[in-house]
């Protein structure tokens, strides 16, 4: 059944009904004009915005996948600033064409991700377009948060996981999909429709106290670090032999480094630390898959060290709306 067979009281009912965990913080959820939440102290909040045919493809992205992915793209943002999620709201703006299927498959995949992380959905709102757009918003806590504007020369510069292999991911899809797919790029096409917030990893940078500054990497490596020397009028030397790349990104692609470097959608942690911290901080990387790619200079260029030793600018070549 479409949705426009439904009507939006039913729809409303039909989340409402998927959603009725009830927690001891959440004094007020679904169903009145505004939620009443019990908070504990100090909140973070963070909203984004997934819109079709610019953020996804309606064809090429399950809907249970993109339902997990419109609250994890979030959820990266709390874990950067080393917190821990609470609440999500949601608002849909969805064509009255949609299957009731679709939407059913979307909510179980949000459901899925906010047990996982230990969210509850409080509200939210619906409306109809001409195309899907989903924004969500998300509240969290943290006892110690972490910003972009706390990096200082001399500090080095982490990432976690690989980079490079989401944008890897868009590219095969963008030529046809999940058809003829060879095992060895499947995480690619994985990485881009399922990512994974690094919540744990965030809070613990966070709670020791290893991380001076954090972004999660959304826009691409290019972009985000040169947000992190922005905020905290520093520059930065990155080398290019130390990104990590995963092997199924070096099978897939002619230039791999500038996947990894301008690619995007990661959701990945990157993070400076302190000299004093380094030992704390190597101590964890194999557990956490964490890389030491680079250093935090006194200025304000942002440096590429490439084979030999040669240096060149690392201009922001990653997403940016509006460009």
């Amino acid at each position: 059944m479409r949705l426009r067979h439904l009507g939006e009281r039913h729809v409303i009912a039909r989340i409402r009904g998927a959603f009725g965990v009830r927690r001891s913080d959440v004094l007020i959820g679904i169903g009145d004009d505004a939620a009443l939440v019990k908070t504990p102290g100090k909140l973070l909040l963070t909203t984004d915005i997934l819109v079709e045919d610019e953020d996804f493809r309606r064809d090429g992205h399950p809907a249970r996948l993109l339902g997990r992915k419109a609250l994890n793209v979030n959820l990266s943002d709390i874990a950067a600033m080393g917190g821990r999620p609470l609440h999500a709201l949601v608002g849909m703006a969805l064509p009255g064409d949609i299957e009731e299927s679709w939407l059913r498959q979307f909510m179980a995949g949000f459901r899925a991700a906010a047990s996982e992380a230990g969210v509850a959905l409080v509200g939210g709102d619906l409306s109809q377009a001409d195309r899907i757009m989903i924004a969500v918003t998300v509240t969290g806590e943290a006892k110690s948060t972490v910003r972009r504007c706390g990096a200082k020369s001399g500090d080095a510069i982490y990432v976690s996981g690989t980079l490079g292999d989401a944008a890897g991911g868009f590219r095969l899809l963008e030529k046809g999909g999940h058809r003829g797919v060879v095992k060895a790029v499947r995480p690619l096409i994985d990485a881009f429709l399922d990512p994974t917030p690094r919540l744990k990893l965030g809070s613990l940078l966070a709670r020791r106290k290893l991380a001076s500054a954090m972004i999660d990497l959304s826009d691409g490596l290019s972009v985000d670090l040169a947000h992190i020397c922005r905020e905290s009028g520093v520059g930065a030397e990155v080398e290019a032999a130390r990104i990590p790349v995963s092997a199924a990104l070096e099978y897939m692609a002619r230039d791999p480094l500038a996947m990894a470097l301008d690619g995007g959608e990661d959701f990945e942690l990157l993070f400076t630390v302190r000299p004093t911290n380094l030992a704390a901080v190597d101590r964890l990387a194999a557990r956490h898959r964490l890389t030491r790619i680079g250093r935090i200079t006194a200025g304000r260029r942002i440096t590429l060290i490439g084979p030999g030793k040669k240096k060149k600018p690392l201009r922001p070549r990653g997403f940016e709306h509006f460009v």
